[in-house]
């Protein structure tokens, strides 16, 4: 399909000039804009919109002031500068990957492990039973300290001095 034929199919908005317009530029489009953005599945998102916008668009196009491919490359390039300048992209380019965390997971993972096969609940019981109502509130059953201080009936600054007594116990306990 010539250029001419795939233009006018586009202003007729027909299905089948989306398929050829991805297949004839998709190619290179995604090559200018993956040297931009640096990253695959940006840059492919970015490309999606490209083509939204070419589609969307088509009216804008004058064949006078200058060839087809020329104008969709030069929404593609600013549509990825456009992203490169966005707030979100900069704010996930903060964002470290996970995999320089993946050490610290698997220690945590083997800390709630070596806590299972402690058995904290068994020295928490060995407390008092105040303190174990606490610690159970705070801890096993994740409420606030002022949820517990109304759980409780109890007055919040209480709560805050027990827990922090009831910690101190079960550190004794644990030799921690």
């Amino acid at each position: 399909m010539s250029q001419e034929e795939l233009l006018a199919l586009i202003y007729k908005k027909d299905e089948r000039a989306f398929t050829h317009l991805y297949d004839m530029y998709s190619k290179s489009l995604f090559s200018v804009i993956n040297v931009l953005i640096k990253n695959r599945e940006e840059a492919e998102d970015v490309l999606q919109e490209v083509f939204v916008k070419i589609w969307k668009n088509i009216d804008s196009y004058n064949e006078g002031k200058g060839r087809f491919y020329t104008w969709i490359l030069n929404i593609a390039r600013n549509t990825s500068i456009d992203k490169l300048r966005s707030k979100n992209f900069n704010n996930s380019q903060k964002n470290l990957s996970s995999d320089n965390f993946v050490h610290l997971l698997d220690d945590s993972n083997k800390l709630v492990n070596k806590i299972d096969t402690i058995g904290i609940q068994e020295f928490v019981k060995k407390l008092k039973p105040k303190c174990i109502e606490i610690i159970d509130l705070l801890f096993f059953k994740g409420y606030t300290q002022q949820e517990a201080s109304e759980e409780l009936a109890i007055p919040l600054g209480t709560v805050k001095t027990q827990n922090r007594n009831c910690i101190n116990d079960l550190r004794n306990y644990l030799k921690i």
